[in-house]
């Protein structure tokens, strides 16, 4: 077995470690096989990168030859025993059960319960509709972010690279094996902003000005909506612009901002109580018993659940959940909620932070 360790001296990343964890104790993993199953494949190659002293660092345990498996699996637990936290990418579905697989068949005991997982290919496939992603291969995931790698191989393409190597090893071939395991740790390392998306729609968001805007719609009609402004946790690298259920986000650098539209209508608050209340047809209101029972008999009934209403004509903006109260709808069945916008709530701005909060996640949701 053969270990090999490198720094990457240049690598800036843009991206918050601490959202993932201590950084000292995050450990990103990739494996290099010369198959897709570990029954009837080997593990020849462990990769890993972590954080130190402020520079990023790798380390790489390759097998010289079949029996020096068994060497590398050991060589990885014994290093990672250290760490809390693996991060990978696609690992859930291949290189955690691929190496357990291979622990099975080789009679070792190593598991991975003792550590926080964090799947990378699994975090983006939550953003795949908004960022507008073909796939969520790393690759594609690269192209989007403007990077560039060395490497022009995949993993497949070199499995029969190593098959020769076994037969025949050359230099050439063990850094062609080496560099793609290489660049597919620092393009792990490198596509970390891609997590900035989801934590856009996931992670906790303050909102820094708020503005009523109005506009014409394709008909020519006036329409008003709010432009929520929005400091973010994560850094956005790509702008990001994606709507739906008439709002919309965009998003760059630390800052994103939304529009919501404004309805200006007659909604309706239902009171739960309904067995309390009596329906008044002619004037389409409810009415508490103990003031409606002066009312003339023939002019109430009963209310039900779907009468129980006072309306009132206001402006209002959209939910799709129940986030803030006192809520409307315009029918009792509508599954669109709204609230009133009024002038106490415009000047609340952690009502707006935890409104906007909602907004983005019906946005993140929606697809």
């Amino acid at each position: 077995m053969k270990t090999f360790n490198y720094k990457f001296q240049q690598l800036k990343i843009e991206y918050e470690l601490s959202l993932l964890g201590e950084p000292e104790k995050l450990l990103f993993v990739d494996i290099e096989t010369t198959g897709l199953s570990s029954k009837t494949a080997s593990l020849y190659l462990i990769g890993a990168c972590y954080y130190k002293e402020n520079v990023w660092n790798g380390i790489q345990w390759f097998a010289e030859n079949t029996e020096d498996e068994i060497n590398v699996i050991k060589a990885f637990f014994e290093f990672a025993a250290s760490y809390t936290t693996l991060i990978h990418f696609n690992g859930n579905q291949f290189d955690l059960p691929f190496i357990l697989g291979r622990c099975e068949r080789l009679g070792l005991s190593y598991t991975f319960e003792k550590f926080e997982g964090i799947d990378i290919y699994k975090r983006v496939s939550l953003c795949k509709h908004f960022l507008q992603l073909p796939n969520c291969k790393q690759t594609s995931i690269e192209k989007f972010l403007r990077l560039n790698r060395e490497d022009k191989y995949s993993g497949g393409e070199l499995i029969q690279v190593y098959k020769d190597y076994l037969i025949n090893p050359t230099e050439k071939q063990e850094k062609l094996l080496l560099l793609h395991n290489k660049d597919d740790l620092k393009g792990m390392l490198a596509i970390l902003p891609i997590l900035a998306y989801g934590d856009i729609f996931n992670k906790p968001v303050r909102a820094t000005k708020v503005q009523a805007n109005y506009y014409r719609d394709l008909n020519g009609k006036k329409q008003q909506e709010l432009i929520i402004r929005l400091k973010l946790t994560s850094f956005v690298p790509v702008p990001l612009s994606y709507h739906a259920n008439d709002c919309y986000v965009t998003a760059e650098g630390n800052y994103a901002a939304l529009r919501v539209p404004v309805y200006t209508e007659e909604l309706k608050y239902f009171y739960t109580n309904y067995k309390e209340y009596y329906y008044l047809p002619l004037e389409d209101v409810a009415m508490h018993k103990s003031v409606a029972s002066f009312v003339d008999k023939e002019h109430r009934i009963p209310a039900t659940a779907a009468t129980c209403y006072t309306r009132k004509y206001s402006s209002y903006l959209p939910m799709w959940d129940y986030v803030l109260e006192p809520f409307f709808k315009r029918e009792y069945k509508s599954s669109l909620l709204f609230f009133e916008l009024t002038d106490e709530f415009k000047t609340d701005r952690e009502a707006f932070s935890k409104y906007a909060s909602h907004i983005l996640d019906m946005l993140g949701k929606s697809h």
